[in-house]
């Protein structure tokens, strides 16, 4: 069976009990991104961060649904949010979401 790592520093997960931790955080994980309306979200706060307003009037959604996901985005760890006088402004907050974005981007967005 081949390796599921990438480095070859950073040895396989043998063990089932670490295996089993580690396949349950990577499906929350994918739970968070197993949406469309978030999955646009965490794409557009790829290219840097970003107000509701303007996540809102870029992907052409209802305030009331961006804030719902921004809000279920921020209790899963993978945006945060920082006030900048009277806007809070979302930006990515987990380095394996841009990771996964890029992925994705590349997997199901080709160029040419």
């Amino acid at each position: 069976m081949a390796r599921l790592t990438k480095n070859d520093d950073k040895p396989a997960i043998t063990d089932p009990a670490a295996l089993g931790v580690a396949a349950d955080q990577a499906s929350e994980f994918l739970k968070s991104l197993a949406n469309p309306v978030r999955l646009r979200i965490l794409c557009m706060l790829a290219d840097g961060e970003a107000t509701v307003g303007e996540i809102t009037d870029r992907l052409a959604a209802r305030q009331s649904l961006v804030s719902q996901h921004l809000a279920l985005l921020r209790k899963d760890g993978l945006v945060s949010a920082t006030r900048d006088g009277q806007s809070i402004r979302y930006a990515l907050a987990d380095i394996r979401v841009e990771r996964l974005i890029g992925v994705l981007y590349e997997t199901f967005c080709p160029r040419g």
